[in-house]
């Protein structure tokens, strides 16, 4: 099984960036597509950018045009750049297996966007 650590979240203000990353200790594409969700208090759970093993991405509407997701398969990293942050992406920010989200989960990385 794939192991996760995900880093790069932080404390920024609206309108700011950040770059996360995504490091694991297999393949990232033993599955189909990679993913990052997020998860905000008291909210469910929600994919907001995935990546296949070919390369075709895909973004929630509540950040396309703001969020970019990208890998090195070299380094079996993927990465997701987050530009123009608002305040309602304030989230735990996940690297998982994108078609479910069955199986272990990492720590996440923490995302918090405040003036």
């Amino acid at each position: 099984q794939v192991q996760i650590v995900e880093s790069g979240g932080g404390l920024v203000q609206p309108g700011g960036s950040l770059r996360l990353s995504c490091a694991a200790s297999g393949s990232i594409f033993s599955t189909f597509a990679m993913g990052w969700w997020r998860q905000a208090p008291g909210k469910q759970r929600e994919l907001v950018a995935s990546i296949t093993n070919r390369g075709i991405t895909n973004y929630a509407d509540s950040v396309k045009g703001r969020f970019t997701i990208s890998t090195n398969n070299a380094k079996n990293t993927v990465y997701l750049v987050l530009n123009s942050l608002k305040p309602e992406d304030t989230a735990v920010y996940y690297c998982h297996d994108a078609t479910s989200s069955a199986g272990s989960w990492g720590q996440g990385t923490q995302v918090t966007v405040s003036s």
